[in-house]
């Protein structure tokens, strides 16, 4: 078994990789059976565009929030809550609380 080492980690939101898929499939002509499920998997769920994305993203960092990493802003944009417990929710797989005033900032941002 070979010992693979990660070089990098950029995490993205499910948006992100529908474009990236996109441009696969142009570069490519078709995608890989694995790349057909997970763009079939994600075209089910996803309800913004990548401008939003980037938009909402861009937002939410601008509240200075240094507990936020980007993939927990990624996952919030991703399950686009509707209220300040799903946002907790949210956090809490990463052991993250943040202030209420904190978390109602995101939410007006997410609405």
């Amino acid at each position: 078994m070979s010992n693979i080492e990660l070089l990098s980690e950029n995490p993205k939101t499910m948006v992100e990789i529908t474009d990236l898929l996109d441009k696969t499939k142009k570069r490519d002509k078709e995608l890989t059976p694995r790349g057909v499920k997970t763009q079939n998997y994600i075209s089910k769920f996803t309800k913004l565009n990548l401008k939003q994305v980037i938009t909402l993203r861009e937002n939410i960092n601008k509240l200075g929030i240094s507990r936020l990493k980007e993939k927990n802003i990624n996952k919030i944009i991703d399950i686009q809550p509707k209220d300040i417990d799903s946002i907790k929710s949210i956090l809490g797989s990463e052991n993250i609380t943040l202030k209420q005033e904190d978390l109602t900032k995101i939410l007006e941002i997410m609405k």
